[in-house]
C-alpha cells in the first residue's frame, strides 16, 4: 500500500529503521552482537540501569503486581502513585502534581485541557512535536513566535485580545540543547496575565540541581505556571507529570483525556521514579559528573573546530550540511564503534548528528569521540 512512499523516503535518505539493543541502556550498549559507545540516550544521569531503581521496581512488583488493569480514575493506581505525585510536587515546588503515561501523552492531554475556544496559545517555533500536536488538538488559536525571541513574543501578546493567553515553551530544546529565556517569558506572562506552560522534559534532573529550569533561573512556581516533566530521561524511569497549583491539577485530573482514558502506569515503574527522585537529592556527584563531562566534550570539540553553540546543556549537535553528509558522519562513527544518531527532516529542518553526553560516560569515551570526529 505504501511501497511508492517508502521508496521515496529511501531515495531521499529519510527512511528510518528500528535499532534493538541487546543490553541494558548505558554508556556502552550492545547492538547486533557488537558493543558501541552510546551517545544517543537521554539517560543523562545514568540511572536507567541503576541497581536501586531495579530493586525498588522489584519490591513494588512483588507487592502490587505488574499490570495496573485500569485507569487511575478506576483504581488502576496504587499508593505508590500517590506518593510519587506528592514527592514530585515537593521536588518541583508546587502544590500538587499528577502522573501521565508519557511526555507525549502529557502534552497532548494537558494543553487541550488548559486552552478553550476563547484562548490563544503562543508557541515557540522550535517546540517539541508533542507540544505542537497538543496545540493542534486544542480548540484555541495558535500563534507561533520566533524561537527564543522575547521581543516578538511580547509584540504578539500585546496584539492579542483573547480571554485566556497561554505561552507554551520547552525549557531545553532537545534538538539544539539551548535553554529558553524563561526569566523574560515568565515576566511577560506576569505582565499580560498569561498562563506559562513549560515542557521541562530535558531540564528535569539536569538543570537547577536537578529540580529543573525554574530553579535554574531562580524563578518561583507561581499559580499561573504549569510544569510538565518526564521520568524517562534524567530520572531513568518512564512516564511524565504535570506540576502546578492544586486547582490546575484537579482540573487536569478531570479533563485531560490522555490521563482519563489511559491505563495507569505499572506500580514498579512509579516506584522506580520515586527512587530516582531520591537519588538526585542524595547523590550530588551525579550532576557534577554530568556537567564535568559536558564541559570536557564541549572544550574538546572547540579545540578541533566544532562550535557547540547554541547548546547550553548535555545535548550538543554537529551539522555537516546535507542529509547525505550527516548520514555519512553517523555511519563513520558507527564504524568506529560509536553510536551518534543522524537526525533528519521532518524531525528537524537542518540535518545534524545529536550527541547526548551523560554522567555515566568515562573520560575515555569522550576522548574516543573527539578523536574520531577530528579524523573525519
Amino acid at each position: 500500500m505504501f511501497e511508492k512512499e517508502l521508496r521515496r523516503l529511501e531515495k531521499d535518505n529519510l527512511l528510518r529503521r528500528l535499532i534493538a539493543r541487546g543490553s541494558p541502556q548505558g554508556p556502552v550498549v550492545t547492538i547486533g552482537g557488537k558493543r558501541y559507545i552510546n551517545f544517543s540516550s537521554n539517560d543523562y544521569l545514568g540511572l536507567a540501569g541503576h541497581p536501586e531503581l531495579l530493586k525498588a521496581a522489584a519490591a513494588a512488583g512483588k507487592r502490587f503486581g505488574f499490570g495496573s488493569g485500569a485507569s487511575r480514575l478506576l483504581a488502576g493506581g496504587s499508593s505508590i502513585h500517590e506518593r510519587l505525585e506528592e514527592t514530585t510536587a515537593a521536588f518541583k515546588g508546587t502544590e500538587a502534581a499528577v502522573v501521565f503515561n508519557s511526555g507525549y501523552a502529557a502534552n497532548t492531554g494537558i494543553i487541550p485541557s488548559l486552552a478553550t475556544e476563547s484562548s490563544v496559545i503562543f508557541s515557540d517555533e522550535l517546540n517539541h512535536a508533542s507540544i505542537i500536536d497538543g496545540c493542534r488538538l486544542s480548540s484555541a488559536r495558535v500563534v507561533v513566535y520566533t524561537h527564543g525571541d522575547k521581543g516578538h513574543l511580547e509584540a504578539l501578546m500585546k496584539k492579542e485580545r483573547a480571554r485566556k493567553k497561554i505561552v507554551a515553551t520547552d525549557s531545553v530544546f532537545s534538538m539544539d540543547g539551548d535553554i529558553a529565556p524563561l526569566p523574560d517569558i515568565h515576566s511577560l506572562c506576569r505582565k499580560y496575565k498569561a498562563v506559562l506552560y513549560i515542557d521541562d522534559a530535558h531540564g528535569t534532573g539536569v538543570l537547577g540541581n536537578g529540580r529543573g529550569a525554574l530553579v535554574h533561573f531562580g524563578l518561583t512556581a507561581e499559580p499561573w505556571v504549569v510544569q510538565m516533566g518526564t521520568f524517562s530521561k534524567a530520572l531513568g524511569s518512564f512516564g511524565a507529570f504535570a506540576a502546578g497549583s492544586r486547582d490546575i491539577i484537579d482540573w487536569l485530573t478531570n479533563t485531560a483525556r490522555g490521563f482519563m482514558f489511559s491505563t495507569a502506569l505499572p506500580a514498579p515503574v512509579a516506584a522506580a521514579s520515586m527512587k530516582a527522585l531520591a537519588l538526585i537529592k542524595e547523590r550530588k556527584g551525579l550532576l557534577r559528573k554530568l556537567w564535568s563531562n559536558r564541559k570536557m566534550l564541549a572544550d574538546g570539540l572547540r579545540q578541533i573546530g566544532h562550535d557547540e553553540r547554541p547548546s547550553e546543556t548535555p545535548i550538543i549537535t554537529i551539522k555537516p550540511g546535507s542529509v547525505k553528509e550527516t548520514i555519512a558522519l553517523s555511519e563513520y562513527l558507527w564504524g568506529k564503534g560509536i553510536y551518534v544518531p543522524a537526525i533528519r527532516p521532518p524531525t528537524v529542518r537542518e540535518p545534524r548528528v545529536r550527541i547526548a553526553v551523560t554522567a555515566a560516560h568515562s573520560e575515555r569515551h569522550l576522548c574516543l569521540l573527539i578523536d574520531a570526529l577530528n579524523k573525519f
